[in-house]
């Protein structure tokens, strides 16, 4: 049998096969096509300090090899998700994360403590990176600066391990990269959506109503596996690669350029199956190269 399990600041996880955040709710949906307590881990959908409505419709588009939302972080806020989604997630026999927004680094701070509380979440997720919110979110990740500020407030406050999902949308993500690793964080997420734009030609209007949007699917792939295998060389956390993983050799790519784990994201929507295929495909090659252990090929182009 091949080893799959990784860790992260001593945080074990069975295998490296996530679900990324927004794409996959809160489990419970799936529980009809998958076993969601065979993954690694579930990143649920994005958590505020309150209910948040999102952006007015239209908020998705098609585009090819991909998709363009604007969905805006639309939530129930965590009071919701502590009396009606906690309950239900904590029966995963998995790591189930909250990918965590909020529009003030007070919001963070305060959210994070109130998940200080749920003993049945290991892990957060400090989104600093969503490109579809007005205040918060793609304003704190591409600015060095407030990216500094926001994860050192949470670091403060946070008694869980602390990813922390960067944007794609700057010209330096290394230095990004280090900043969040300087001021504590335990590992790293990235890719997050490319900002983008669709005009529908027949009404001769943007696709969005929000005009601009994140893109996602296979389409960002080749920019993510970049990125990954920019950061991985840089740090000397984790790092969780995420962006277009459709296979298991979409997300072999990932941990040859050095991610030590992946998220599945847009492709759920098409096949609801994929995690668990990608799972076992991922391990299927690893025999079939002879490996025992999945660290054995994390980073392997680079040797």
């Amino acid at each position: 049998m091949v080893n799959l399990s990784f860790s992260i600041g001593g945080l074990a996880f069975k295998n490296p096969i996530l679900t990324a955040s927004g794409t996959f709710g809160y489990g419970g949906e799936f529980d009809d096509f998958i076993d969601v307590s065979k993954l690694g881990g579930i990143i649920v959908k994005g958590t505020s300090l309150e209910p948040r409505e999102g952006n007015p419709y239209p908020r998705m588009a098609e585009t090819p090899s991909g998709m363009l939302n604007a969905v805006g972080l639309q939530n129930k806020g965590i009071d919701y998700f502590e009396s009606e989604i906690y309950p239900n997630v904590v029966k995963y026999d998995t790591n189930v994360i909250i990918n965590v927004n909020g529009s003030t680094i007070d919001d963070y701070v305060a959210l994070t403590e109130r998940i200080n509380l749920l003993e049945g979440i290991p892990a957060i997720e400090l989104n600093i990176s969503c490109p579809n919110v007005k205040k918060g979110g793609m304003v704190f990740g591409i600015n060095p600066d407030s990216a500094r500020d926001v994860v050192r407030a949470v670091r403060k406050v946070c008694k869980k391990k602390m990813i922390v999902k960067l944007s794609p949308n700057v010209t330096d993500i290394v230095a990004f990269a280090k900043i969040v690793e300087e001021e504590g964080a335990d590992a790293i997420s990235l890719i997050n959506t490319l900002l983008g734009m669709a005009v529908d030609v027949k009404r001769m209007k943007p696709s969005l109503s929000t005009i601009t949007g994140g893109l996602s699917g296979p389409a960002i792939k080749p920019v993510a596996v970049r990125m990954v295998w920019q950061v991985a060389k840089a740090v000397k956390i984790p790092v969780i690669g995420l962006g277009g993983i459709t296979c298991a050799n979409d997300a072999l790519e990932f941990f040859l350029a050095g991610a030590s784990a992946v998220q599945i994201g847009t492709y759920s929507f098409i096949d609801p199956t994929i995690s668990i295929t990608i799972l076992e495909g991922v391990n299927n090659y690893l025999e079939s190269k002879g490996f025992t252990d999945i660290k054995d090929i994390i980073g392997y182009i680079n040797r």
